[in-house]
C-alpha cells in the first residue's frame, strides 16, 4: 500500500451553529472549508462533555481535553471529572499530599490560589469550597485566598457573582479557631496565568501580589474589581493584580512554613507559576526577592516528566497509546507546529501531557511566537508564518504525518469582538485554502477538524428578549467539523 503524507490542520474554536446571529463561523466567507466538505469525506463531531472525558453534556469542550483526545484517539476521565469523582468519595483527603498541607501550626497559613469560577475549563469554585470547608474540618485556623479572576471561560463580567460566593462563604465559616479571607487576585490575562514561556511577566505580578502583598491596595475584592473596570474599562480577565490590606498592611503575603495549593485542575497554564515555587537556584526568569520555605502542592501533577510539581492532591489522567507513540513504533517523522498560544497543544497535551518527545529523532516541533498584542487587533495572528513552514515540510518529503493548529478562532473568540473574530475565522479558511492546494500538489491527504466551539458564539443568550446584546467569551457545546479530503474514505 502506498504511503502518503498526511496533514491535520486543527481550525482552534471554530465550532457548527444554525444560529446566525453573532455567528462568526456561519457569517464568515469560508470557500476553502465549504470546497473541502462538498469534495471530500465530511462529518461533524462532538468535542465537549462525556466525548472527551468531561463529567456532563453540559459541560464545554476546551482545547486540552481536545487535543488529547486528538492525539490519544481515546477517552479519558479529565481534571475537573477527575476532582469531582476524589472530592465525592473523600479519597482526596486521605492523601498524604492533603495531609501535610493541613499540618500547619496554628501561627501558619495555607493559602488557595486559582482561577475563581465555575466555568470548568481551568478550575470549579465548587472544588475551592469544599477545600476550605474541610482544611477547617483538619483543624486548620488561617486560609487565604488568592483569586485569579475569570470573564473568559465565564460572562466576561460575572467575577463579583464568584467574589460574593466565597465571602459569604467565610462569613459562614469563620469564628474564634477559624479565620478566612481573600487576600489577592488578578485577572488570569494579567496576573499569574501565563503559559508556554510567552510572558513571565504576567507570573512576575502574581507573584508579587500573592507571596509579596505588593500591588495597588484595597479593603476588599469587590472594590477592587469595581474600581478597575470604572478605572481601566476592562473585563475580568484584564482586571491589575491587588491586594487585600486591614491597617495598612496585606492580609495575607506568603511566608516560611506555610501551605500552597495551586486549585487549577489544567496544566498548560499551572506550570509556570508552580516553577516559581518549586524551583531553586536555577530558577532564572524573574527575582522573586524572597523565597518562602512552603509545601507546595498542586491540584493535580502538571507535568509528569517533569515531576512538576512533585506533590498533588489528584492523580492525573495517564495517557498511554498515543498516535506518536504508534507513529515512533513505525518509524514514521511527524512535524508539529503552531504559534506560541497553541504550541503546547501540538506537542504537549497531543502526546498525552508529556513535555517531552517521545522520539528526538522522528518528532520535529517548532513553535512560532505570537505577537505581544491584543488578539483582536491583530486577529490573523501568525496563521500566515505557520502555514509557510508547514508547507515547505511537506514538500521536503520528510515527513509522513503533519500537524497544524491554528488559534485565531478560539483566542481572539475569547475577545468577545465579533468583528475581529469574523476576520480570525476567514484568515484561518485563507491558510486551509493554502493547504489545500500543497496537498494537492504533493498527493497528501489533508484532515481538517476543530478541537471545540468558540467563534461561532459570539454573544450570550438573553435571559429576556429586551436584554441589550452581551459579548460572549467562552467556549461552546456545539458540534465540530470533521473532514478528510484526497482520500478514498467514507464517513
Amino acid at each position: 500500500m502506498e504511503r502518503r503524507p498526511v496533514i491535520l490542520a486543527i481550525m482552534d474554536g471554530v465550532g457548527l451553529s444554525d444560529s446566525t446571529e453573532g455567528n462568526a463561523v456561519r457569517n464568515a466567507h469560508m470557500p476553502n472549508l465549504q470546497y473541502l466538505i462538498e469534495n471530500g469525506a465530511y462529518t461533524t463531531l462532538k468535542a465537549h462533555g462525556t466525548a472527551v472525558g468531561l463529567p456532563s453534556d453540559d459541560d464545554m469542550g476546551n482545547s486540552e481535553v481536545g487535543h488529547n483526545a486528538l492525539g490519544s484517539g481515546q477517552i479519558y476521565s479529565q481534571g475537573s471529572k477527575l476532582v469531582n469523582e476524589s472530592i465525592a468519595s473523600k479519597e482526596l483527603y486521605s492523601t498524604d499530599t492533603w495531609k501535610q498541607i493541613v499540618s500547619v501550626s496554628d501561627d501558619n497559613t495555607v493559602h488557595f490560589i486559582g482561577l475563581l469560577s465555575d466555568g470548568g475549563i481551568h478550575s470549579n469554585i465548587e472544588h475551592i469550597k469544599d477545600l476550605i470547608v474541610n482544611a477547617k474540618a483538619a483543624g486548620v485556623k488561617n486560609v487565604r485566598l488568592h483569586t485569579l479572576m475569570d470573564g473568559r471561560d465565564v460572562p466576561e463580567t460575572s467575577g463579583l457573582e464568584y467574589i460574593e460566593v466565597m465571602e459569604t462563604l467565610f462569613n459562614e465559616l469563620n469564628d474564634e479557631n477559624f479565620n478566612a479571607k481573600i487576600a489577592s487576585g488578578g485577572g488570569r490575562m494579567y496576573i499569574t496565568m501565563d503559559r508556554y514561556d510567552a510572558d513571565w511577566d504576567m507570573v512576575e505580578r502574581g507573584w508579587k501580589a500573592h507571596v509579596l502583598g505588593e500591588g495597588r491596595q484595597f479593603e476588599n475584592a469587590a472594590t477592587a474589581i469595581t474600581t478597575y473596570r470604572e478605572e481601566l474599562g476592562v473585563n475580568d480577565q484584564d482586571l491589575r493584580e491587588f491586594v487585600i490590606v486591614e491597617d495598612g498592611k496585606p492580609v495575607g503575603t506568603i511566608e516560611d512554613n506555610d501551605s500552597v495549593v495551586f486549585i487549577n485542575f489544567r496544566g498548560d497554564r499551572a506550570i509556570e507559576i508552580t516553577k516559581a515555587f518549586t524551583y531553586g537556584d536555577e530558577f532564572d526568569k524573574f527575582d522573586r526577592v524572597r523565597v518562602p520555605k512552603v509545601f507546595y502542592a498542586g491540584m493535580l501533577q502538571y507535568d509528569g516528566d517533569s515531576n512538576l510539581p512533585e506533590h498533588y492532591l489528584v492523580q492525573p489522567p495517564h495517557i498511554t497509546n498515543t498516535l506518536t507513540e504508534r507513529l515512533v513504533e513505525e518509524g514514521l517523522n511527524e512535524y508539529a507546529i503552531s504559534e506560541t498560544q497553541k504550541y503546547g497543544h501540538v506537542t504537549y497535551f497531543w502526546n498525552g501531557n508529556k513535555l517531552n518527545k517521545v522520539s528526538e529523532e522522528l518528532e520535529t516541533w517548532v513553535e512560532i511566537k505570537s505577537d505581544m498584542v491584543p488578539f483582536e487587533q491583530r486577529p490573523w495572528m501568525k496563521a500566515a508564518e505557520t502555514t509557510d513552514l508547514l508547507i515547505e515540510a511537506l514538500e521536503s518529503n520528510a515527513y509522513q504525518f503533519l500537524r497544524i493548529n491554528y488559534p485565531n478562532g478560539d483566542m481572539v473568540g475569547h475577545t468577545g469582538s465579533y468583528l475581529a473574530t469574523l476576520i480570525s475565522v476567514e484568515t484561518v479558511d485563507l491558510q486551509v485554502g493554502r493547504l489545500l492546494k500543497a496537498a494537492q500538489k504533493a498527493n497528501a491527504i489533508l484532515i481538517v477538524t476543530a478541537d471545540h466551539g468558540n467563534a461561532e458564539e459570539m454573544l450570550e443568550k438573553k435571559k429576556k428578549p429586551t436584554d441589550a446584546d452581551a459579548p460572549k467569551t467562552s467556549h461552546t457545546t456545539n458540534l465540530v467539523p470533521f473532514v478528510i479530503y484526497n482520500a478514498d474514505v467514507e464517513l
